[in-house]
């Protein structure tokens, strides 16, 4: 069921949304050469604390009653599409990493991600990760109240393939309020005159994940992180946004 916010609530989830862009620039600032993904986990669960903040994946279950996933934040390199454990894995030259963060702060959840390079990329990967953000800002675009949401969904779709590269379709963006994930799924590619109609007070966390190869992916033994089946690069982008009459309100900007 699609819950519609208040505004009241719509400014709580303003409140986690600003917490949530404010540590992944914190994140982005550090990410170097020789860093590890467990040292940028604890910065994540450092900063969230200073703030009051809980740290949402942190302990969240696994969807088929596997263990539940260990970090403060999901750290995918290269490869790794999503859901990446932060580890002992050292960043180096020529990677990419993507940081999804998640926090609960007074009821309400703030949910973003980033990829970011590690010192200089590949030009094709420089692209992906442009392209990935930019295939966000398309779908946002069409975040307006009367649309219905495959036009947010084929706005991404069209963009990133236009660009030579593919869309992932096991993993979907999803409404966002007093849970993490709530109704309704956002496919990142399908027909724009498809699914609900958008109203004032829905709010989405919409997430383009995009791949320089196929978009087939498949899970790893530690039975969260996703990876391509192709072995190449993956980026992920990700904002919270209100569904508003003055239009798309992105939450989850400093």
């Amino acid at each position: 069921m699609i819950t519609l916010k208040t505004p009241r609530e719509m400014e709580k989830m303003k409140v986690s949304g600003q917490i949530v862009a404010e540590i992944l620039q914190i994140l982005k600032e550090q990410i170097r050469p020789g860093i590890t993904t467990s040292d940028l986990n604890q910065i994540a669960e450092a900063e969230a604390k200073k703030r009051r903040a809980r740290a949402v994946f942190k302990n969240y279950p696994h969807p088929r009653g596997s263990r539940p996933f260990p970090g403060a934040i999901c750290t995918s390199v290269n490869e790794e599409v999503v859901h990446g454990i932060p580890g002992k894995r050292i960043l180096r030259e020529g990677d990419i990493i993507s940081i999804d963060f998640g926090v609960m702060v007074d009821g309400f959840a703030g949910d973003a991600a980033i990829t970011v390079p590690v010192g200089k990329v590949e030009p094709e990967v420089e692209k992906l990760i442009r392209v990935t953000e930019e295939a966000l800002l398309k779908g946002i675009e069409q975040a307006q109240v009367g649309n219905r949401l495959g036009q947010i969904s084929n706005a991404i779709q069209t963009y990133v393939e236009a660009a030579g590269f593919s869309v992932v379709r096991d993993y979907v963006g999803h409404g966002i309020g007093r849970s993490m994930h709530e109704d309704p799924p956002i496919p990142n590619y399908g027909q724009a005159l498809r699914g609900p109609t958008l109203q004032r007070g829905m709010t989405l966390a919409i997430e383009p994940m995009v791949n320089l190869g196929t978009y087939s992916v498949y899970t790893k033994g530690d039975e969260w992180t996703v990876v391509t089946r192709d072995g190449k690069h993956s980026a992920h982008f990700e904002h919270s946004v209100a569904i508003s009459d003055q239009g798309p309100l992105i939450l989850t900007l400093v």
